[in-house]
């Protein structure tokens, strides 16, 4: 082989070993895919490779076209046609995905929870407070109409309590002290009396029994001789000698009643005398 075809080929495979690295060079880039850009295009390079001649060709010199080299034997045509260089098809974009990026769980929608309600729901409103008036001095009528008002209150209370202090009976308390004469005269008169009906009436059971004692019993006795009220002061610790005392009373009643100078201070005379069953069998009034 010749050595100028030696250097052609080494020529034209320095060359297409050129293109190539230039088409990986450029080709193929580290910038980040983005699928997000529906603009993207692929980006490609074109490249056209032409023979050179030999020999230098002749020149032309009212030329159709501009072009690198000669296009003698190029072609057939009567007319001449620009050289074209055929397109790389154009890459169709992949239909864009939506990314999805973690965000927060969606949250279901909770059904709305109804409020709870009772049978009866009352709506409590709280009273306003009362505004406090600072309190007014009464006037000097007002204060006299007051104390007039105060006074006929208690007379009239006075005048109840004396009419009813009038109405209650007249009570006068005597027993075997008392020294004035026309009480004790009939104090003796009542004690003989008694001595005499409760001798008469002397419990069968205490004398069986042996049972003596001393007991106070006060006897009421009214302006007419009756008896309104009989009573053990102090007892003499035997049930039958106190109920023996005061059945006694009973008998005896009615007293002898009132003399007209007792009559006119006394309605109630209260008789206080001891009591005494012996035992002999007699009773005795102090």
């Amino acid at each position: 082989m010749s050595i100028g075809k030696q250097t052609d080929l080494f020529g034209i495979s320095l060359f297409v070993a050129a293109g190539i690295h230039a088409f990986i060079i450029l080709g193929i880039t580290f910038k980040p895919f983005d699928r997000s850009k529906p603009e993207f295009r692929q980006q490609s390079l074109e490249v056209m490779v032409v023979r050179r001649p030999a020999e230098e060709p002749e020149k032309d010199e009212k030329p159709d076209f501009l072009a690198q080299t000669s296009q003698q034997g190029g072609g057939l045509e009567k007319d001449p046609i620009k050289p074209q260089i055929a397109e790389a098809p154009v890459p169709i974009p992949l239909p864009q995905q939506e990314q999805t990026t973690p965000t927060e769980p969606q949250l279901r929608p909770q059904p709305k929870q109804r409020p709870l309600t009772t049978e009866k729901s009352t709506l409590q409103i709280e009273p306003e407070p009362a505004i406090k008036t600072p309190p007014t001095k009464p006037s000097s009528k007002q204060l006299l109409a007051s104390k007039n008002i105060e006074i006929a209150r208690l007379t009239a209370e006075l005048e109840r309590k004396t009419i009813a202090y009038a109405k209650m009976p007249k009570r006068k308390s005597i027993s075997a002290s008392t020294k004035e004469y026309k009480y004790a005269a009939y104090l003796d008169a009542w004690r003989r009396k008694v001595e005499r009906i409760g001798n008469l009436n002397y419990p069968d059971q205490a004398k069986r029994s042996k049972l003596y004692g001393n007991l106070v019993l006060h006897v009421a006795v009214k302006a007419d001789g009756s008896v309104e009220h009989v009573g053990v002061l102090h007892s003499s610790g035997h049930k039958i000698l106190d109920d023996a005392a005061v059945r006694i009373v009973r008998l005896a009643a009615p007293f002898s009643p009132f003399p007209n100078e007792i009559r006119k201070e006394t309605d109630i005379l209260d008789i206080t005398r001891t009591w005494q069953f012996l035992r002999s069998g007699r009773l005795n009034s102090e």
